[in-house]
């Protein structure tokens, strides 16, 4: 039988404020998504000026990064046209989002979640994502991993 450990939704709250801090900080109203480690929405927030087509880029970053183990911004440089996983981004219906601002949540070496932001730039998304992860790796109090760089064929 398996243990899985998840996020709960007080945990996802805790991922939420993290990164609206830093949405607040730079001046940028955010979507904000976390889910758990199979990609499933747990808590979503929109800040008040957060771009409509956003909505869903955020959820679909969240749920690339926790199901791939991979931050977004990996995608993005490796599916460019003559590499193999140049294309992925039309998996599952076009959900796969090679765009930066998705990050696995990796909790002692075990990813239980994962966050996606969107309305800003790239960096301003991953900013606000990372702030995210930091907040609740400490809230936590465990060890934050981020995924290695892997090579092309760990993006498949």
């Amino acid at each position: 039988m398996l243990q899985i450990q998840r996020l709960s939704a007080d945990d996802a709250a805790v991922v939420i404020g993290g990164a609206r801090e830093q949405a607040q900080r730079i001046g940028v109203p955010m979507c904000i998504a976390v889910v758990d480690e199979s990609g499933t929405l747990i808590a979503f927030e929109r800040m008040d000026g957060g771009k409509v087509h956003s909505v869903q880029v955020a959820i679909d970053k969240a749920f690339t990064a926790a199901s791939a183990r991979k931050p977004t911004h990996e995608y993005n440089a490796a599916c460019v046209p003559g590499n193999l996983v140049f294309g992925i981004h039309t998996a599952l219906g076009g959900r796969l989002c090679v765009v930066g601002g998705g990050y696995p949540i990796i909790v002692d070496g075990v990813t239980v979640g994962g966050v996606g932001l969107s309305s800003g730039s790239p960096q301003q998304d991953m900013s606000c994502a990372e702030a995210g992860v930091s907040s609740i790796v400490r809230h936590l109090g465990g060890q934050a991993a981020q995924p290695l760089a892997g090579s092309e064929q760990d993006l498949g």
